[in-house]
């Protein structure tokens, strides 16, 4: 199977994403991806709650949600909407990070909302209070599909292990990873991670991310880290976009999972403990 990796430099305005999604997208599908990914907060990237709170809507109104849903179905595509941000339902009144696949036929398949919230404070000028804006998720999400069974995570996820390894013990194959990384962080700890977490569950993990410095019309600009990822479930990194934004595409063999599980399989080596 040949997947593609959109890796994007998103705006704050979902109008300017809309239309490169859909580029990119049907640049994935003339260089014969049958899956394509984007990445994390794919419709707008801002720092601004007060610019968020103006353009953000529920899901049923997400334009960019409607464009790749047009596109999946004119393409004959699945596609990740690595994460979009939307509206939640009510009582709660923060945005929810959510992951959507979209089958061939433009049908929403899965839904996942980001479990870890990323509050951190990287450095004195890169401080992170996601949880004050988005609401965290509480359910793990694998969707069984044609094209494999696929785990959902976003970002911050792939620094808990008992996350991915739930999803591989209850079937998944590929787990995917948008993310909008830190390039404080980025460059320690983005690649070893995700290289970790393939490792530990024999799953093909597919990470397409945002980079470099994202426009902004409304407060300051943010800068994202990039290298979409492809690692195979013995941890070996299939591709590495670098920090140009682009459709970056390549070829899976879900047989490397059962491989990389029968060499070592620890998914079934579990053992309870006390303590400490």
């Amino acid at each position: 199977m040949r997947i593609a990796l959109l890796q994007m430099t998103s705006s704050d305005l979902p109008e300017e994403n809309q239309n490169s999604v859909r580029a990119m997208l049907r640049q994935a599908k003339d260089q014969g991806a049958e899956f394509a990914l984007t990445p994390e907060v794919t419709n707008i990237l801002s720092f601004s709650r007060v610019h968020q709170e103006s353009v953000v809507v529920r899901e049923d109104q997400d334009i960019v949600l409607q464009a790749m849903r047009e596109e999946a179905a004119e393409l004959g595509l699945w596609v990740l909407a690595g994460s979009l941000s939307v509206l939640s339902e009510a009582p709660e009144t923060r945005f929810a990070n959510r992951s959507f696949l979209i089958s061939p036929e433009g049908e929403i398949k899965a839904r996942y909302d980001k479990i870890h919230m990323f509050d951190v404070q990287v450095s004195d000028e890169e401080t992170y209070r996601e949880s004050a804006g988005f609401a965290p998720g509480d359910q793990a999400v694998m969707a069984q599909t044609p094209i494999g069974n696929i785990g959902l995570t976003i970002c911050y996820d792939v620094r808990f292990g008992y996350l991915h390894r739930a999803l591989a013990q209850a079937g998944a194959q590929i787990i995917t990873a948008p993310a909008a990384f830190s390039p404080g962080t980025g460059p320690a700890h983005w690649q070893p991670l995700l290289q970790a977490r393939a490792i530990e569950t024999g799953c093909w993990v597919l990470a397409p991310a945002q980079t470099g410095k994202h426009p902004a019309s409304v407060g300051k600009s943010r800068s994202t880290h990039g290298h979409s990822l492809v690692i195979s479930p013995w941890g070996e990194v299939v591709l590495d976009a670098g920090v140009e934004p682009g459709v970056y595409c390549a070829d899976l063999d879900l047989d490397a999972v059962t491989i990389a599980r029968n060499k070592v399989p620890s998914l079934t080596h579990d053992r309870d403990f006390r303590g400490p």
